[in-house]
């Protein structure tokens, strides 16, 4: 017999605290002040990435209620996974062949069980993904929020409907915020309230690549040197370069951290000096950062890159980490001018900036770097973000007649 809490096809289900490592976790730190419910179509144990790193800062003044897209299941149950005293992450289970309607009826249901349960009345919604909007659209939040981190529906395998949900979405909307400043640009004409945040650093966790780190075991093996990726392996990476490059130069060793999605690994280029590693815990990076020489951005350049604004070369750049890159537009407006970032196109190009990036000593273009990584943290990102949200909200309780 299962111990777990079953409501109404509701069940609790405990698991360990995944908050960033260098976070405050203290539960008690500050009391919240109101719920915030987000809508995502990332897992919280995917890639940790934008959404937990403004969502567990944002426990410190709200209960967080992170709710992620189905996945299949014998029966159908909404599961309830505490991360911290503030921070739970709800997941749909469905039955196997559930069609479309019946997931968004179950969905409806689940989270109207679930806020009355919680007794959650007055709250944010926060959206990642605007298909959400297919059972929500019932909701009156005191504000909702579309954190728009990149253009999705350009991504392989949209779902059809996602511009229209997005267009409904945006004149739901109370503010927008965009991942980058070409996202910016692309949406500011859509909403009166558009705010560019683009990816932001946790200093502290990445800084620690800079001490000499023991190398990962399934490192250790691999000689020197080392290019590195880290990331989600899809459709936005330039397989054909990656190939080219590796055949080029059989002397140095590529190695990819993260999981492959949305294309099959089968198509990956292969060779001796081709390493593909697999997803690694975020505690875990820095130590692989530490043994590398050179970090890359070898995406291809099409319509699912055109607005991307990796996390990737703020980590890579804190990490003491030349970065060579494929001209995405957001890389090179935000770090073309800091002396450690190469842009490269072909493999060609791509070989002779890492080359030049392998010999590269410059100290004064380090401590520039640390001065502009220094002024783009996540907490000063959350900081910025809930003056909005708490503007906004003490605006919309001021009677109409009152206002200027």
């Amino acid at each position: 017999m299962s111990n777990h809490q079953t409501v109404t096809g509701i069940q609790a289900k405990p698991q360990e605290i995944t908050l960033s490592p260098s976070f405050d976790q203290s539960p008690f730190s500050i009391q919240p002040i109101g719920d915030l419910l987000c809508f995502s179509h990332l897992r919280w144990n995917f890639v940790y990435q934008r959404p937990q790193h403004l969502l567990s800062r944002a426990s410190q003044h709200y209960r967080i209620w992170f709710w992620e897209e189905p996945v299949m299941d014998e029966h159908a149950w909404l599961e309830v996974r505490p991360l911290s005293p503030r921070l739970h992450v709800l997941v749909p289970h469905l039955p196997h062949g559930t069609n479309e309607e019946t997931s968004h009826c179950l969905q409806r249901r689940w989270l109207n069980e679930w806020r009355l349960q919680e007794q959650i009345s007055d709250f944010i919604a926060w959206y990642y993904t605007p298909m959400a909007l297919a059972f929500t659209e019932h909701l009156r939040p005191r504000l909702t929020v579309y954190d728009c981190m990149d253009e999705l529906s350009a991504f392989q395998g949209a779902p059809p409907r996602l511009r229209e949900w997005e267009k409904q979405l945006m004149e739901r909307a109370d503010l927008v915020f965009t991942g980058g400043i070409s996202l910016f640009e692309a949406k500011q004409s859509l909403h009166p309230a558009v705010h560019a945040f683009p990816s932001s650093i946790d200093t502290q966790h990445f800084g620690q690549a800079r001490q000499d780190l023991d190398d990962p075991a399934d490192q250790q093996r691999l000689p020197f040197p080392r290019i590195g990726y880290s990331g989600v392996i899809d459709e936005r990476l330039d397989v054909n370069l990656l190939r080219q490059l590796a055949e080029n130069r059989p002397d140095w060793q590529f190695i990819f951290l993260g999981p492959v999605v949305k294309i099959d690994p089968a198509t990956l280029p292969q060779g001796p000096n081709l390493h593909y590693l697999g997803m690694k815990p975020y505690d875990a990076l820095p130590a692989y950062f530490s043994n590398w020489q050179v970090a890359m951005l070898p995406f291809a350049l099409n319509e699912s890159t055109r607005f991307i604004s990796p996390t990737k070369t703020p980590e890579y750049l804190a990490a003491r980490l030349p970065v060579v890159s494929a001209p995405i537009r957001d890389v090179v407006r935000t770090y073309g001018t800091c002396g450690l970032l190469w842009i490269a196109e072909t493999a060609e190009e791509f070989e002779t900036a890492i080359d030049e990036a392998l010999k590269y000593q410059n100290e004064t273009a380090w401590h520039q770097v640390d001065t502009q990584l220094s002024q783009q943290s996540w907490q000063q990102t959350w900081k910025a973000m809930h003056s909005l949200l708490e503007n906004h909200l003490q605006q919309a309780a001021v009677p109409a007649v009152y206002r200027n």
